[in-house]
């Protein structure tokens, strides 16, 4: 089997800083043609606008071609097909599977049956590895180094697969975390249990002007409506926090806010005209590490 990226714990920390060295490569001199004759599927069955279109970017750019669908609606799943089924057709025709679905664990399964690459952009509320990888590379940008940094996660960390993600790959780098979150949308236990073996110091708060002065990356993240089990129960957390920019006076002159997008409420548009705002860069850079990501899966080093 071909090495795939389920989880970003499918990559060490020397390979995770290997794609971030590449992805700077990539910026630099973005047209690419060594993957001419390479056909790579885009299977999104769930909806994608920043994901898949910088995938299919990276692709374009690397000089490889697309093939794929934009949701499930037309396919054989809607017959009943199971996506294992779908899995093992669709790699007979290509070298790479990039796959989104909303249920979690379902590129786990993709890679269980496939002879090519699977990269998950996404299952459910479990793990967005290269979300995280570009998260990375835009703290490495702006931070000039992942070391030892202070990173306030806020908003939806139970069911926020990019800060799933993101806390397990930053704890390569002996950070400190503040998890920002009312009670029904706490970070999941398990994550908790995991830094706490690893002697990773975080705490936890309900309040988002108690860390906001404090931290070098202040990770904001939307309530997914989509993730939740009734719409009375979005209802109640929906609006729970809005950054505005009058409460970035007294922040760190490095900090960045950073988003995986996208937002709703949850940073007002008067945030984007102070020096502080970097998603909108955040998101540009997923392009740079996509394309790294899938030049290191097919074996170029």
């Amino acid at each position: 089997m071909s090495k795939s990226l389920i989880s970003i714990q499918d990559f060490s920390k020397e390979e995770i800083l290997h794609v971030l060295d590449v992805a700077k490569e990539f910026e630099k001199n973005r047209s690419q043609d060594f993957l001419s004759g390479k056909v790579i599927a885009c299977l999104f069955f769930e909806p994608s606008t920043r994901t898949r279109l910088s995938f299919e970017a990276a692709i374009n750019r690397l000089g490889a071609r697309v093939i794929g669908f934009p949701d499930a609606r037309n396919t054989s799943q809607s017959k009943g097909e199971t996506l294992e089924d779908t899995i093992k057709i669709v790699s007979n025709y290509v070298d790479m599977i990039v796959m989104r679905h909303p249920m979690e664990g379902a590129a786990a399964v993709a890679a269980s049956v496939s002879p090519v690459p699977i990269v998950n952009a996404g299952d459910g509320a479990n793990q967005h590895p290269t979300q995280t990888l570009l998260d990375m590379y835009t703290i490495l940008q702006t931070q000039g180094k992942l070391d030892g940094l202070d990173i306030n996660m806020v908003g939806d960390l139970k069911y926020g697969r990019t800060v799933h993600s993101l806390t397990q790959a930053m704890s390569h780098f002996n950070p400190h975390f503040t998890f920002t979150a009312p009670e029904e949308l706490r970070m999941p236990k398990k994550y908790l249990e995991k830094l706490s073996e690893l002697g990773i110091d975080f705490k936890e708060t309900e309040s988002l002007e108690e860390g906001l002065n404090a931290c070098d990356i202040l990770y904001m993240t939307r309530v997914q409506q989509e993730r939740f089990p009734s719409k009375e129960d979005y209802d109640k957390v929906k609006d729970v926090y809005e950054l505005t920019a009058s409460m970035l006076g007294g922040v760190r002159k490095n900090m960045k806010i950073l988003h995986p997008l996208p937002r709703i409420t949850e940073i007002a548009t008067d945030v984007d005209d102070t020096p502080y705002a970097y998603y909108f860069q955040q998101a540009q850079n997923g392009m740079f590490v996509r394309m790294a990501v899938i030049s290191y899966l097919l074996g170029y080093r």
